[in-house]
């Protein structure tokens, strides 16, 4: 494929100095450094799954744990009824 590029000054640096170096033709240095760069970004390093460790509640007896929304519900209720009797 034939494309035009505009290479900004710090990368054309680069690449003259990767010719010179290796005495490769421009071709070839830029078509290494974009495959080398789209190598790294095509691929994600696998990442660990995040664990998610439960820890005990240490509730009261009586106290139903899947009604825990409606209790601190009615926790809300009881403090805002004691600071309007002040």
């Amino acid at each position: 494929m034939r494309t035009t590029l505009t290479i900004e000054e710090d990368v054309a640096q680069q690449i003259r100095r990767r010719m010179a170096e290796k005495k490769l033709p421009l071709k070839r240095v830029v078509n290494d450094a974009l495959r080398a760069g789209l190598a790294k970004t095509g691929k994600k390093p696998r990442e660990a799954p995040f664990v998610v460790e439960p820890w005990p509640l240490h509730l009261k007896s009586g106290i139903d744990r899947d009604k825990l929304g409606q209790l601190l519900g009615q926790l809300d209720a009881e403090e805002f009824l004691r600071k309007m009797s002040r």
